[in-house]
């Protein structure tokens, strides 16, 4: 990732309105497939978006903030998928959410979660 890319992300300020949620989400949610529990740690910040409900960023919010940032900016680790080799989709569904991972030869090549 390129080191201005990376600063610029690790100086973003926290969130002062539910827009200013959104464009942080959005930036985040294109990186989603390499973020592990990506839904469950934005989750606090998505209600935020949501009308009728009042803007309050507290320290739990803060957490999932600062971690994402965190995920954002370090190296992920993921393989490149090869052509010809099988696929295992390991998967966990409840109530609350769905998380899937895509595996080849024991190596991570993706995530994918919803809540």
């Amino acid at each position: 990732m390129d080191p201005a890319k990376i600063e610029s992300v690790m100086e973003w300020k926290a969130p002062t309105s539910p827009t200013e949620v959104r464009s942080f989400l959005g930036l985040a949610g294109y990186y989603r497939r390499f973020i592990e529990g990506f839904s469950k740690i934005a989750l606090l910040m998505t209600k935020l978006t949501r009308k009728n409900v009042i803007y309050i960023w507290d320290d739990n919010c803060e957490q999932a903030f600062q971690q994402l940032k965190e995920k954002l900016t370090t190296t992920p680790v993921l393989t490149i998928p090869e052509s010809g080799v099988p696929f295992v989709i390991y998967s966990d569904a409840s109530y609350q959410g769905l998380g899937c991972v895509l595996m080849q030869n024991g190596q991570v090549v993706a995530y994918a979660s919803r809540h």
